[in-house]
């Protein structure tokens, strides 16, 4: 398996470059130069598999045995998911009126992110540790991103990771994750913007080429074709889960922002699982106008909501969606261009057409939505929910029949325990949780980027300073 970039300038790479890339040289994001394909003989022959080992069955698919034997990437599949919390590391709720939950929050850092970061965090240490190399890593985070990548990486001898996240803008527990790692090898900074602005000038240090190729640069956030691939494992996973012995399509509702996760699915899809998708977002609706009315384009500013991981303007993996269904790199450059000239494209109508065909659905909710979906949950199961899952339980809800009949399954991208602000605000008594109260007795460090200051210099010198 050999991987190129979006925008037709760079292929032939190991999975150990793809590995190593942030934003590709030409501007372009990673994806495999072919989709391997499964029947449905060998689909249902994996019903019975856990997770982990619904892993080792997938993951080879795309890391050549050269690059990692079998033996040593089963070894780091299991070291991986070693401190999950729960026993089948994705379990599903299946709660009243036929609501789905499938819980992806039970990693280190309580959010979806930790499934991939976990083990993009061991196949970084396979390969530096065997090469004596260092690689720092840059990311911009939203909220869970962060954290999650900080977990996997922190106290790694040959890993230095610098975070920018928004200040003011991530829930406190969120922020306080970020900023309690101390470890020495462990860079954050809180940026006084959105996580767009914060996006800026990283990809500008990227787009210098000869710097991020002295400094071993790289991005593990969705940007990074790792983290798209392990995340396939838990929508086939689901699949398999909620509709084991049947041939229909199952209805997979997605909380999303930056869409690496749908993108993960899109390609399960390609790899040919029968399942279709619902992209739940918050008032920062570029993924919804994109897909319905062909409008990608920045809005004035973000509107900050209770779901703060998920309010982003600049949803990257959209690229990786439109290259996928066209294979037309010549396409994505000039739509690419003219997005990032003018922060708005029309998408085609043909490419507007295949992408609906795909993701059927899309649902904007604002924090009334969240509040009094939280509520009804709470109420119905005595179950609480994070906002980001209640936008895609708000879905749900609001296409609900009678009969109960859909094979559906809402994707839970964190757990409730990091958003207490958005509990009390929909009505609902926090509960209490040992592990955060431990978590704000913890001593901090961090730096602040305020506005005024050039934040592209400021992460260009943190970097050489890294490397002396």
């Amino acid at each position: 398996m050999k991987y190129k970039s979006t925008r037709g300038g760079v292929s032939g790479l190991s999975f150990q470059d793809a590995l190593y890339t942030g934003y590709a040289a030409d501007g372009g994001i990673l994806v495999p130069e072919s989709i391997p394909v499964l029947n449905m003989e060998t689909l249902k022959s994996w019903a019975s598999l856990s997770y982990i080992d619904l892993a080792k069955k997938i993951v080879p698919l795309f890391v050549d045995e050269v690059e990692i034997p079998a033996s040593d990437l089963n070894g780091l599949l299991d070291k991986a998911f070693a401190k999950f919390t729960h026993q089948e590391i994705a379990p599903i709720q299946r709660l009243k009126n036929g609501l789905n939950i499938m819980e992806l929050f039970h990693g280190t850092t309580w959010a979806f992110k930790d499934l991939a970061l976990s083990c993009v965090g061991q196949f970084l240490e396979y390969f530096l540790s065997k090469q004596k190399k260092h690689l720092t890593i840059v990311v911009g985070t939203s909220g869970d991103t962060g954290s999650a990548a900080i977990e996997a990486v922190k106290g790694f001898e040959y890993v230095d990771i610098i975070v920018l996240l928004p200040k003011g803008r991530c829930s406190k527990v969120q922020e306080q994750q970020m900023i309690t790692a101390v470890e020495k090898n462990v860079h954050v900074y809180r940026v006084e913007g959105t996580s767009d602005d914060l996006d800026i000038p990283i990809k500008e240090v990227f787009k210098d080429v000869t710097f991020t190729k002295k400094h071993n640069l790289s991005s593990i956030n969705s940007i990074n074709w790792s983290r798209i691939m392990v995340q396939i494992v838990h929508y086939i996973y689901a699949y398999l889960q909620i509709c084991p012995r049947c041939d229909g399509e199952v209805e997979i509702i997605i909380p999303t922002g930056a869409c690496g996760n749908v993108t993960s699915g899109f390609i399960a899809k390609l790899m040919g699982v029968p399942i279709k998708f619902v992209c739940a977002v918050t008032q920062n609706d570029i993924v919804a106008r994109a897909i319905t009315k062909g409008d990608y384009s920045m809005s004035d500013s973000v509107i900050r909501t209770l779901a703060p991981a998920m309010d982003i303007q600049i949803p990257y993996n959209m690229e990786r969606l439109w290259y996928l269904i066209t294979q037309d790199s010549k396409l994505i450059c000039k739509l690419m261009t003219e997005f990032e000239s003018n922060g708005k494209v029309d998408i085609p109508t043909f490419l507007k057409n295949q992408i609906e065909e795909i993701i059927v659905a899309t649902y904007v909710a604002d924090n009334e939505d969240i509040k009094t979906t939280m509520r009804r949950t709470w109420e119905e199961n005595h179950y609480q929910i994070c906002p980001h899952t209640a936008i895609g339980v708000a879905y749900y809800y609001s296409t609900l029949k009678p009969d109960h009949k859909r094979t559906t399954v809402v994707i839970a991208t964190a757990s409730v325990k990091k958003f207490e602000e958005a509990v009390v605000a929909a009505g609902l008594t926090p509960q209490k949780y040992e592990e955060v109260e431990v978590l704000f007795s913890k001593p901090v460090k961090y730096t602040d980027m305020n506005k005024g200051e050039n934040w592209e210099l400021i992460l260009r010198d943190k970097i050489e300073d890294i490397d002396k």
